[in-house]
């Protein structure tokens, strides 16, 4: 959606199970499955799969914030549908959607903000893990609590052990014990924990900060993060001074270096 007004809402009914409403350059996804804990179901994950593909051509959106509705933030994924359809096929099926969302949220050109607001677990910890970025109110917990139903978070795992420090990884993964937010910030997983008053505030406040960078370099630095960070170091390096090199010829470089010379606000193209 690139909608020509400044704040603008995507048309939902009350059955919509994802909301989106965008303002100023930033979309907010709304996990929209209150009762059902915001369970990732196979519809659940095909509509924000569906989202961040249209949000990856939208230049009008420069962040994306994933947020959640009711009680929980997200349950992981949605048991009882699970168990309805069971057999290879169809578990290989799911995790394999699941895995190639969590990837898209990595590979979007655009950082992605998670505001959790309340429980975090199993898939739904994997996706707080798998966003750039990660806001939690004070009430916030998080778990990857698969083991304790005989189905160890093996694909949560992979997000989150890019997360946190591989001891709290396992810590969580073989306990499946849920952590404070406080004890999820100290291990990295989130960015920074407040009171539940202010999380709506603190995560705008970031959201407009990094709307008004260049969406070009924004682009260029989250995917040359992800793709360094699992390089041995020599080859990081090359890679990286490749990078800014392309960085460098890039207009807005240009546009910014000279503002900043000049003590002017840089004028983003975008090339």
């Amino acid at each position: 959606m690139s909608p020509d007004s400044p704040a603008a809402t995507t048309p939902a009914a009350e059955t919509d199970i994802l909301l989106r409403a965008d303002a100023d350059g930033v979309a907010t996804l709304t996990l929209n499955r209150p009762k059902a804990r915001n369970a990732l179901s196979v519809g659940l994950m095909a509509a924000l799969q569906t989202e961040l593909d249209a949000i990856a051509k939208d230049q009008s959106v420069k962040v994306v914030v994933i947020e959640a509705a009711g009680p929980a933030f997200c349950a992981g994924h949605d048991l009882r549908e699970v168990r309805a359809n069971p057999g290879r096929e169809a578990y290989e099926a799911l995790f394999e959607q699941c895995s190639n969302l969590m990837m898209s949220v990595v590979n979007l050109p655009k950082p992605v903000i998670a505001k959790v607001h309340a429980m975090a677990t199993a898939a739904g910890c994997q996706l707080v893990a798998s966003c750039d970025l990660a806001y939690a109110a004070e009430e916030a917990k998080f778990a990857t609590p698969g083991v304790n139903i005989g189905l160890f978070c093996s694909t949560p795992m992979v997000a989150l052990s890019r997360a946190v420090g591989r001891k709290k990884a396992m810590e969580m993964l073989l306990s499946g014990r849920p952590v404070t937010a406080h004890e999820a910030e100290a291990a990295g997983l989130v960015n920074a924990v407040v009171p539940a008053a202010e999380l709506d505030a603190a995560v705008s406040d970031m959201a407009s900060t990094i709307a008004g960078k260049s969406p070009l370099t924004l682009a260029i630095g989250k995917e040359a993060f992800y793709k360094q960070v699992e390089m041995p170091l020599a080859d990081a390096y090359r890679y990286a001074s490749e990078v800014m090199t392309r960085n460098m010829m890039a207009r807005d470089a240009e546009e910014g270096i000279d503002a900043f010379l000049q003590k002017r606000t840089p004028t983003w193209e975008g090339r």
